[in-house]
């Protein structure tokens, strides 16, 4: 499995086209303007479901933004040799977790002020009937205030924030100084960063998801969406690499042995989120008790089954037995394909968990799909991902593809299964 084969597996080098970065990033940035854009104009006609629609983008790539920076917490704290070279990569990713921040703003505002109606937080309606004669709201009103609603989310974002300013500074200086000081200081902000992280990530996903439906009670929703997160990052992951070798700034770097660890982690985490996900469903379902099984009532009814029938087959049987192949993880192609698989299911399975909440089946049907509603849904995520990207391409041009001056940069290179 030399670097040769992998190279020439993902792309000829003598019709490799040239990458240009800033080029690239003008476009994606065009392309996030015009997408939010057309989001603000959804909400003229459809204020309700354009916010749920920007809901899901937002939630969609921060997922991806977070399990990156889970994965450069688990480089270090593992002290791991291989993933030195992919680690950078998921260092400019991280570039992107300030600019959610900002674009998490308008979505806190319409959650807090309900402009023209439009409802994302039931909760947050302190002055409906519904809220105030609700003993439930009531026995949890100071974790569901808007005060405290408020701190949380400037606790979730600060972190974040901090923790990928700290695990770029460190790692971006060693390449100019040389310095291992770096690569311990990154080993103990890991260290600590993942326990932050762990909790904020559990805490964030309760308040912008679960509490949807805040009747709803479940310990291991958290988990959930770390698992799809780690899904997620991962599929971008290889993308990337696949498209650096493809455009020959990995030649040399990236090759069959890098992918295969990568497609051994996609497995994993495939089994892990298909364990979580059936435990929650099992654990509610056998206990049986109407103030939990709610949840899945809805969704086993009328068309929303089928897509939980999608998410079954289509996010873990297919990639389970997909990535099961030797040959399918280390094919470049091959796995460029189940990561646009899986990350198509990641976000279906982000809609699952969202819509219903708010929308009976009725109301907005799978098939809407193919109505006026799918224009502003991908409108969001081109408009979200597009600033995502710009902020990673933005990240790339100011250092090298990978850290030149870490200590175990050749053994990475170099490394074997």
């Amino acid at each position: 499995m030399s670097t040769n084969t992998a190279q020439s597996a993902a792309m000829p080098a003598a019709t490799a086209p040239v990458f240009e970065p800033v080029k690239a990033s003008t476009m994606a940035l065009i392309i996030g303007a015009v997408g939010l854009g057309l989001t603000i104009i959804g909400f003229f006609f459809s204020g309700q479901r354009a916010a749920l629609s920007a809901l899901m983008a937002f939630t969609f790539w921060l997922s991806i933004g977070l399990g990156m920076l889970f994965m450069v917490m688990l480089h270090h704290i593992f002290d791991a040799g291989w993933s030195t070279v992919i680690r950078r990569q998921l260092e400019h990713g991280l570039a992107a977790i300030p600019w959610l921040g900002v674009l998490f703003i308008p979505l806190f505002i319409i959650g807090v002020f309900q402009p023209g109606g439009v409802v994302i937080w039931k909760w947050l309606q302190t002055d409906s009937a519904y809220v105030a004669l609700d003993p439930l709201f009531h026995h949890k009103g100071v974790y569901l205030s808007t005060w405290f609603f408020t701190l949380r989310n400037i606790f979730y974002f600060g972190s974040w924030i901090v923790l990928a300013w700290y695990l770029r500074k460190a790692s971006f200086t060693q390449d100019s100084d040389g310095s291992t000081r770096w690569t311990g200081v990154n080993r103990k902000l890991a260290a600590a960063g993942l326990i932050v992280a762990s909790l904020t990530l559990t805490f964030a996903a309760i308040d912008w998801i679960k509490t949807l439906e805040y009747h709803w009670f479940s310990t291991m929703f958290g988990v959930w969406f770390f698992s799809g997160a780690m899904r997620a990052a991962l599929a971008v992951t290889v993308i990337l690499c696949v498209v650096l070798v493809r455009y020959r700034v990995f030649t040399g770097i990236f090759t069959q042995n890098h992918l295969y660890e990568l497609g051994r982690l996609m497995l994993a985490f495939t089994i892990f989120w298909a364990y979580i996900t059936f435990s929650q469903y099992f654990l509610i379902q056998n206990a049986n008790i109407p103030e939990e099984t709610f949840f899945y009532v809805v969704r086993e009814h009328g068309q929303w089954q089928w897509l939980g029938f999608g998410l079954l087959f289509g996010y873990f049987f297919f990639p389970f037995l997909y990535l099961l192949f030797h040959a399918n993880k280390v094919s470049p192609g091959r796995m460029v394909f189940i990561s646009c698989w899986i990350l198509v299911f990641a976000l279906l399975d982000i809609y699952f968990n969202i819509l219903p909440s708010l929308l009976t089946a009725d109301l907005i049907p799978i098939y809407s799909f193919l109505s006026g509603f799918l224009i502003i849904d991908l409108a969001a995520l081109a408009g979200v991902g597009g600033i995502c990207v710009w902020a990673y391409l933005r990240s790339y041009v100011t250092t090298k593809p990978i850290p030149v001056r870490d200590p175990r940069i050749l053994e990475a290179i170099n490394h074997h299964v």
